[in-house]
Formats: structure tokens, C-alpha cells, sequence
């Protein structure tokens, strides 16, 4: 008989929460019993998984030695108070926000990357989910730092309001609406008017001036990658697109690579889809957030170059679903190798 385990998703009524759920469903995790967790607030709703409706339960009233696995994702504050609690009860907390990303004991994973950082979850049975710009540009950077190594990435994200969940996508609608109903538009979960705009503010700015969000992608590179060396220049904008981040991606490899050779190494990468194939007229293809052959749990690369203002530059464009790939389907990849591998 198949072993099954039974599962806690702590922020179970939000964007990640849900699609966690959903995703466990859909590749047939192994789930014993599924206890959905969120705030006093939210206790009276219910989700829906395996055709079954589930109540919600307070997580403050919770006994996390029910379960062997939690996944969080309900903010770094609640991780903070959350995890330690449910880890001495013998789970394994697989948390998807900051909270415990840069502890030099708490494993942070890309499966495509690190998987064999998962080994290190008996630390403190906590494993971290990196930040979801940081997990689509390692996925496919991973092949060509194997490949030449990499000296240097210079970033420009160009993130969905679905970074800032179920508030950020109501805002842009709203505020959509509003504009082209000649109304006004309030301004409450981003810092500027979000539609029809673009503002190069994610979270909150450090002393060197660069964002939170900035930083952590320099943070976590280093960290993912066991490589203190490399170096990350970051500049995190948000725009007005509903779902899945793009990244213009700008490195500085070791030794030459060409970008040919990039192609062919990035069409055997696992997670990565590359869209660069050339048409008629010289027209390429590429990957844009609503391009039909976008795959939700892939990293997509196109216009791959070789950097004409560098001898060792090459560049890249890269679009991936930040709540999939970005999020909710990197922490149960962490769990699928996890039960395979170590439990």
C-alpha cells in the first residue's frame, strides 16, 4: 500500500495557499488527510480538494504533531511565530515567505538547482522556498553556470501584481475599471497607481537604496548556489500584469559561451521551455505573460544574444508564473523529493 502523509497548508484561503492545494491534487501527492490552516477570520470558509469540501481551521488552536509536512504561506510574521512550533512537533515546515530564507541552517531549494540542500532539513526541519524572481532566473541560469560559470547578473524583473496576492489583483482590476470609466482610483496595496503604470518599488528600501526585493535576489543567488562570488544587480518593478513574472536577464559568464551553445544546453535544462525559435523575416519567437504555449510550471526563455557591449555577456528574456513555478509548485517539488529521498 502507498505510504501517504498527512499535510497542513498554513495560508490555505490565499492565492498561494489555494494553488498549493490545487496543485497537490493535481500530481496526486501522496495525502493522507489535508488540514487547510489560516486565520480566526477565515475559519468559516472552506476549500475544496479532491472533489471533498474542507472547513478551514484556526491555526492558532492547531496540533501540528497531526501532520508530517506544512507548507506556509501566509506571511513572514506568522512563519516566524508558526514554524518553530510546528517543527518541535516533529513537522516539516516547507515556508514559502522571507522569514527564514537567509538562516544559514534552513536549506533554501530550487529543486532544479539544489535539491541536495533538502538533506539539511533535519537542521531545524524548516526548508525554505526562495523569492519567486530569484527561482525562474536560477532555473535557468543553472545549465550555463554549470557550463562556464557565471561572474555577474545584471536583472531587471518585470513582476505581476499576483506577487502582492488576492489585494494586488483586485487593485489593478479595480483601478482598471475605474480609469476607463473616467473615475478616480484609490491607492492602498501598491505605493503608486499600478494601472497603466509601472513602479520600480517592490517592498521596502535599504540603506544602499536598493528594495528589499532587490537585495534578496542577491542574497539568495549566493546563498542557492553555495557560490559567494557571483554577483547580483537587481531593479524590481512592478507592472501591470495580472499573472506570471518577466525578467530581462543581462550575465557575465567565465568563459565564452556562445549562444548557440546556450540554446542547446537550455533545451535539455529540466523546468525550462526555450521559445527562440527564428520565423519568417527574421521574426523570433518569445515568451510573453499571455502567450498561449506559456506552461505554467515552466521557466520559458527567448531572445537569447550574445551581448554586443561584452566579450563574455549574454542575454536572455525569461517568463514564468510566479504563484506556479514561483511559489506554490516549487514548495511541493521540495516535498515530492523530500518523501522520496529522506523520508
Amino acid at each position: 500500500m502507498k505510504k501517504t502523509y498527512d499535510i497542513a497548508v498554513l495560508g490555505a484561503t490565499g492565492l498561494v495557499g489555494k494553488t498549493m492545494i490545487s496543485i497537490l491534487e493535481e500530481r496526486g501527492f501522496p495525502v493522507g488527510k489535508l488540514y487547510p490552516l489560516a486565520s480566526e477570520r477565515s475559519v468559516e470558509e472552506t476549500v475544496m480538494f479532491c472533489n471533498k469540501s474542507i472547513q478551514v481551521i484556526d491555526a492558532a488552536e492547531f496540533d501540528f504533531s497531526k501532520v508530517q509536512i506544512a507548507f506556509f504561506s501566509a506571511g513572514a510574521a506568522v512563519s516566524m511565530e508558526y514554524a518553530p512550533l510546528a517543527a518541535v512537533k516533529g513537522c516539516i515546515v516547507i515556508d514559502n515567505t522571507s522569514q527564514f530564507r537567509n538562516d544559514f541552517d534552513v536549506p533554501l531549494v530550487i529543486p532544479e538547482v539544489n535539491p541536495e540542500a533538502i538533506g539539511q532539513y533535519g537542521n531545524r526541519n524548516i526548508i525554505a522556498n526562495p523569492n519567486c524572481s530569484t527561482i525562474q532566473m536560477l532555473v535557468a541560469l543553472k545549465p550555463i553556470y554549470d557550463a562556464v560559470g557565471i561572474e555577474r547578473i545584471n536583472v531587471a524583473t518585470y513582476q505581476s501584481v499576483s506577487g502582492a496576492g488576492n489585494g494586488g489583483l483586485e487593485e489593478l482590476a479595480k483601478q482598471t475599471a475605474n480609469i476607463l470609466n473616467a473615475q478616480g482610483v484609490d491607492v492602498e496595496v501598491f505605493p503608486e497607481q499600478i494601472s497603466f503604470n509601472v513602479i520600480p518599488h517592490i517592498d521596502t528600501f535599504e540603506e544602499n537604496g536598493y528594495t528589499r526585493e532587490e537585495m534578496k535576489m542577491f542574497w539568495e543567488t549566493q546563498k542557492i548556489l553555495d557560490d559567494a562570488e557571483i554577483l547580483v544587480n537587481a531593479t524590481a518593478v512592478r507592472v501591470p500584469v495580472f499573472f506570471c513574472h518577466s525578467e530581462a536577464l543581462h550575465i557575465e559568464t567565465k568563459i565564452k559561451i556562445t549562444a548557440d551553445e546556450a540554446h542547446a544546453l537550455l533545451k535539455k535544462a529540466p523546468g525550462v521551455k526555450v521559445m527562440d525559435k527564428k520565423g519568417k523575416n527574421g521574426v523570433r519567437t518569445y515568451p510573453t505573460p499571455i502567450n498561449g504555449d506559456l506552461e505554467q510550471d515552466l521557466v520559458h526563455v527567448g531572445r537569447i544574444r550574445e551581448d554586443i557591449s561584452h566579450p563574455l555577456g549574454l542575454d536572455l528574456w525569461i517568463v514564468a508564473d510566479n504563484v506556479r513555478k514561483g511559489a506554490a509548485l516549487n514548495a511541493i517539488q521540495i516535498a515530492e523529493i523530500l518523501i522520496a529521498e529522506y523520508l
